[in-house]
């Protein structure tokens, strides 16, 4: 998030993936080692924003996410339909619960990631990503819209927000006018040059 509030650049598109200037806001992710295993890369920094960064994805069991996150269409699934921003062996290796309005069949990928696309509302993401989690957690990607409406629903235990040093002046909004604190209390906060995390629970 932005120090004015913005999780996303405006005009998000194929180009722009983040909206523009919303690349700025996960600086903090690209050095960490981790992330430079994930883009078949060498070295990258241990520390703070390296742990809470590999920490998003121990015992995660599936995930979902909203179709803004998944990719920049709208309506019906074009031919050739999308396959999300990841090339074909996404960072996931589990099952990808992706909200829509228009079915298509699963798309199963390399590396043992499967996005299912799911119709019949937040509820039955849950359930189904649960359910292929076993013991395990589920993460809910976002976007802001999709992690507004499960925390109305108070389906949120955890939730972490990178706090990172820039303006973007416009975008999409992780809170709105008229959110209330969603019933979460900051349980801790740790702060790097590029980042400040909190770590908000559930009371």
């Amino acid at each position: 998030m932005s120090l004015d509030g913005y999780v996303a650049g405006p005009s998000q598109d194929v180009e722009h993936p983040l909206g523009v200037g919303g690349e700025r806001l996960h600086e903090w992710i690209y050095a960490t080692a981790s992330f430079q295993r994930m883009i078949g890369a060498d070295g990258g920094e241990f520390g703070v924003d390296e742990d809470v960064f590999a920490a998003g994805f121990d015992g995660v069991g599936a995930t979902i996410m909203g179709r803004n996150i998944f990719g920049p269409v709208r309506g019906p699934w074009s031919s050739p339909a999308w396959d999300g921003w990841w090339g074909d062996t996404p960072p996931f290796h589990h099952d990808v619960f992706v909200l829509t309005h228009h079915a298509r069949a699963p798309l199963v990928m390399d590396g043992a990631t499967t996005f299912h696309f799911v119709t019949e509302g937040r509820q039955r993401a849950l359930a189904l990503a649960k359910e292929a989690a076993g013991a395990l957690d589920v993460r809910l990607g976002g976007g802001a819209h999709t992690i507004r409406e499960f925390l109305a629903l108070g389906l949120i235990d955890e939730l972490h927000i990178a706090l990172s040093p820039v303006l973007l002046g416009s975008g999409e909004r992780l809170f709105v006018d008229g959110d209330d604190d969603a019933n979460l209390t900051c349980a801790a906060s740790v702060a790097t040059t590029k980042a400040t995390h909190f770590t908000l629970v559930a009371r």
